[in-house]
């Protein structure tokens, strides 16, 4: 059965129904109170569940395959929209017991005219909307304060009281700003040396933003617990066996120790880009000691290799994300990240990273599709 009248702002109604003299009642009710509606007539319960793409149901209690409340819950747990019950049952307490179990109103047959049942199902419709407005909303916010924690545990405050040396951080997520498992870290212990961690878990979404949480709490845990430094990273990856949700995810990272004199610093690379030393000219570090990603099972661990510096300097770890950007005439890579600095360092900036990684991201023309994050650590004193 079609509407008696459609046009394009009707109201798509299903009439769950097994009395085709009380389904033409409904229609003829619809037309006396001139309300634009694209009425479905189905005869059971079983054939409703297949046709819930309308604004509303009216659905009769009483069907062959289904009776009393039982068919309501069932096609409210199939997915219904708004649901008025219309049946010949009368009674006040079936009729709260109706809307309590999801209903949004009950009328008798024989007692509702036109009117009463267009307002009805108007109601119903703007009620359903409303509540499901209400509901995203609130999924919304739940997701911001789950985004908000996440970000506090990914993107945490440097630990550094040194005043001579320049800590900078960034982090852009991707893929329409959902957090990914990119994250970094900066701390600085008592006997004066400065540890940093620039990592990035395979994968993307709150999985991948979940574990990065975790991994860089850990770190932070074994820095300032004091463990040595070349035990940080095997104890990271026992975290990582334990916490990720299959065998398959692994995870990259550069790790710097910079001495207490600030003349040198040992690099640990995870399977991870090398670090920029910033001129200009700036430079990749050349890599001595690169060793497997965290979390791949083959043999081999985490050696040091030794970078010695001379005041000024800066170093600049960052995650693939950055050089995996596509700009016009392929991937940035890591050459195109080089000339992208020293432009930016020609310019001057009060944030190098921020500027770098807005950059990049006009380069590639909006959003990355990756997270980017990046660390700088720069000495501007004299040796300690």
């Amino acid at each position: 059965m079609t509407a008696s009248t459609t046009t394009d702002q009707a109201i798509r109604v299903l009439l769950v129904e097994d009395d085709d003299g009380d389904a033409l009642l409904v229609e003829e009710l619809f037309a006396d109170a001139g309300i634009a509606v694209d009425l479905v007539h189905v005869r059971s319960l079983d054939a409703a569940v297949h046709a819930l793409d309308a604004d509303c149901v009216l659905l009769d209690l009483g069907l062959p395959d289904a009776m009393g409340l039982g068919g309501l819950e069932r096609l409210l747990d199939a997915g219904a929209p708004a649901v008025v019950v219309l049946t010949g049952l009368s009674g006040t307490d079936l009729g709260l017991q109706a809307l309590a179990a999801g209903a949004q109103d009950y009328l008798v047959k024989g007692e509702a005219d036109g009117g009463m049942l267009g307002r009805s199902v108007r109601y119903a419709v703007q009620r359903q909307r409303s509540e499901a407005t209400e509901r995203e909303l609130y999924r919304s916010q739940v997701r911001a304060e789950e985004t908000s924690r996440l970000e506090r545990a990914l993107l945490p405050t440097p630990v550094v009281v040194d005043p001579w040396l320049e800590v900078g951080v960034g982090y852009q997520a991707g893929r329409d700003g959902l957090l990914g498992g990119d994250f970094y870290d900066v701390v600085e212990r008592p006997d004066g040396s400065v540890l940093a961690i620039v990592g990035d878990v395979c994968g993307h979404g709150p999985d991948a933003a979940a574990l990065g949480a975790t991994l860089r709490t850990a770190w932070r845990t074994l820095v300032l617990a004091g463990a040595d430094v070349e035990q940080i990273l095997p104890l990271l990856e026992r975290v990582l066996d334990s916490e990720r949700w299959a065998p398959e995810i692994f995870t990259t990272a550069s790790m710097l120790a910079v001495a207490p004199d600030r003349r040198s610093a040992d690099l640990y690379l995870a399977g991870h880009p090398v670090p920029l030393l910033l001129g200009p000219p700036s430079r990749l570090v050349p890599p001595t000691m690169r060793d497997r990603a965290l979390g791949v099972p083959v043999p081999g661990t985490w050696r040091p290799q030794r970078l010695e510096l001379s005041a000024p300097w800066r170093l600049m770890m960052y995650t693939d994300g950055i050089i995996e950007a596509t700009v016009v005439g392929g991937r940035l890579g890591k050459d195109g990240l080089v000339e992208l600095v020293d432009h930016t360092l020609e310019r001057g900036t009060a944030s190098l990273v921020d500027e770098v990684i807005g950059q990049v991201r006009r380069r590639h023309g909006g959003q990355l599709a990756d997270d980017a994050a990046a660390v700088v650590l720069g000495w501007h004193g004299s040796a300690r």
